[in-house]
């Protein structure tokens, strides 16, 4: 990995869609040397994935979401690893992750209604062996995802007025 090479995946987290002739003018190098820059990244896993960041609501599609914590006990000779296999394999989580502090996993979960939320914390999720508490947190607005502001722009924002 060299400067290049970080440029290179700066851009692309910024806008994956970028043109390769525009990449190779923002990194002065030629077109082919940018496909094979790429193309190695991905055969060594440091790019995973592309993705589009999507508001399921403007599609007619809107879905709740949560973040559920979890306390565990780690499993002998595998720690965690063993117990987020079986909980990442699920449709419904979107992320999870090892953490410190209070709980030892964090997870995004995404279900139609907070019924079909409840529905998979109870009957999936909090019933799997090693997990000793769950703690659920509706998310109620998301701001920023995945370094993506989102706001509505809503016309002319009035200026504060006093006397």
């Amino acid at each position: 990995m060299d400067e290049k090479d970080r440029m290179l995946l700066k851009l692309l987290e910024e806008d994956c869609r970028t043109a390769g002739s525009v990449l190779a003018d923002m990194l002065d190098l030629d077109e082919e040397g940018v496909r094979k820059r790429v193309q190695r990244m991905e055969e060594e896993g440091i790019i995973r994935s592309y993705s589009a960041n999507i508001d399921w609501e403007k599609a007619g599609d809107g879905y709740v979401a949560a973040i559920l914590e979890l306390k565990v006990t780690p499993e002998r000779d595998f720690g965690y690893d063993k117990i987020a296999e079986r909980i990442a394999h699920h449709p419904q989580v979107r992320s999870l992750r090892l953490i410190s502090g209070a709980y030892d996993f964090s997870m995004l979960v995404v279900g139609k209604d907070i019924h079909e939320v409840t529905r998979f914390v109870s009957e999936q999720i909090a019933p799997t062996e090693h997990i000793k508490e769950t703690a659920t947190i509706l998310i109620m607005k998301t701001y920023k995802e995945n370094g993506f502001e989102i706001f509505e722009k809503k016309g002319r924002e009035r200026l504060p007025y006093t006397f």
